[in-house]
């Protein structure tokens, strides 16, 4: 029966070609509309998210328990050691690529009769390199080793100073003691990353300088960067056995990603109101496709209920039409979809600066596997939904008036 009835549906499709060209052309292009406004949102996301790691947060933060609530007024009343055993355990977890100290500092740095503030982080240049690898420099040269009496600084800090590659500054700031302490270093280069209020008062220096402008031993924060960010949760939970809770906090990127959070929440809704518009579209479309089928072939369901057919059956057999189109159509879109966004990317998507952010970039398609499955859950169910009506008003039909209507 049910081979029977699907043979049914794929001859009365094949009947009218055009209207059933029509049907999943137009499933197709939704399909394929959803996957590149889908498959672009997922490419910012996917971009942003390495970016926001890549540049600042690495995958897994260390601090004190309380860092990131109190730190930011005393941040040295939180320092973790400046040498522990534990670190080299960290460092040797499997999918661990590098754990790097961080201390933060903030004070005023001055150049000529120009003194404004700064927001510093002393770093291991060489540890520090593979997350910090979306950092462009833009002049001169990043920090080598974590001997050298040089500072890279962001380009909006450098922009304001005046300063350029070779000049020397003076970085002011209070000690952990209370006592105003200073430092005269070199700018080794300037550095921009995407995002412009970071570079307009970021500062970076080995963390043996940071360590004796403010006068402490130790660091605020170990930052760990993973081989995949997929097994942030797992290296967490691998780790934590070893860092004793009142000790040590391990706060992963996405508790402190806060803007690249609210990008995710906001576009996320688009893409869902976008899915709506697709889905209304299609279902209108085949609603209409159907309905002209069933009056098309209302004395040939007039006959098929008058020789035993049940109306159930009736209701199946343009059911079975309606997913059809949907997963015929799917399965074009989703092809189509592929290749038109391995397309788009090979030529760029030019895109000015976002809000916050200093530069322009070029958008790709990302298509992902989950969103080519809801593609094809969004063609099938709409096409569903749009069959039903047509499908019921076919199975209630009554016999005499059907067998009558062309007569």
């Amino acid at each position: 029966m049910i081979s029977t009835t699907f043979r049914l549906a794929l001859r009365n499709l094949a009947r009218n070609r055009n209207r059933t060209l029509v049907a999943l052309l137009t499933v197709a292009g939704g399909v394929i509309a959803f996957l590149l406004a889908g498959g672009f949102i997922n490419w910012m996301f996917d971009n942003m998210r390495e970016a926001t790691i890549r540049s600042q947060l690495g995958h897994i933060q260390i601090v004190r328990p309380g860092y990131f609530v109190k730190g930011i007024a005393d941040p040295y009343a939180f320092l973790l050691p400046g040498k522990s055993p534990v670190e080299e355990v960290i460092r040797k977890t499997a999918g661990v690529s590098t754990l790097t100290p961080r201390l933060a500092f903030s004070g005023l740095v001055s150049f000529g009769d120009i003194t404004i503030g700064f927001a510093g982080e002393g770093i291991d240049p060489v540890r520090e390199r593979p997350i910090s690898s979306r950092i462009t420099i833009k002049e001169g040269r990043d920090l080598e080793n974590i001997d050298e009496a040089a500072a890279i600084l962001g380009e909006g800090l450098a922009r304001t100073l005046g300063v350029k590659p070779g000049d020397s500054i003076v970085l002011l700031g209070t000690a952990a003691n209370g006592s105003p302490n200073a430092i005269e270093v070199t700018v080794a280069g300037t550095f921009f990353t995407i995002y412009k209020e970071y570079d307009d008062t970021a500062l970076r220096l080995p963390i043996p300088l940071a360590r004796k402008l403010m006068r402490v031993d130790g660091a605020t924060s170990w930052v760990a960067l993973l081989d995949k960010t997929e097994t942030t949760s797992t290296t967490i939970e691998t780790i934590r056995p070893h860092l004793p809770a009142k000790e040590f906090q391990i706060v992963p990127w996405s508790e402190l990603a806060d803007f690249y959070n609210k990008v995710v929440v906001l576009f996320s809704k688009q893409v869902d109101v976008v899915k709506i518009i697709i889905g209304l579209i299609i279902v209108l479309t085949i609603s209409n496709t159907q309905t002209m089928s069933v009056l098309e072939r209302t004395t040939e369901i007039g006959t098929s209920l008058a020789i035993g057919l049940r109306g159930s059956d009736v209701l199946r057999l343009f059911l079975l039409e309606g997913a059809l189109i949907g997963i015929v159509g799917g399965i074009i879109g989703i092809l189509l979809g592929y290749l038109l966004g391995a397309l788009i990317s090979a030529i760029g998507i030019p895109m000015p600066p976002p809000p916050g952010m200093a530069r322009g970039y070029t958008g790709q398609i990302l298509i992902s596997a989950s969103l080519a499955v809801d593609a094809m859950v969004l063609a099938l169910v709409t096409t569903l939904v749009a069959s039903i009506m047509p499908a019921w008003r076919a199975s209630r039909m009554n016999i005499v008036d059907a067998l009558r209507c062309n007569q």
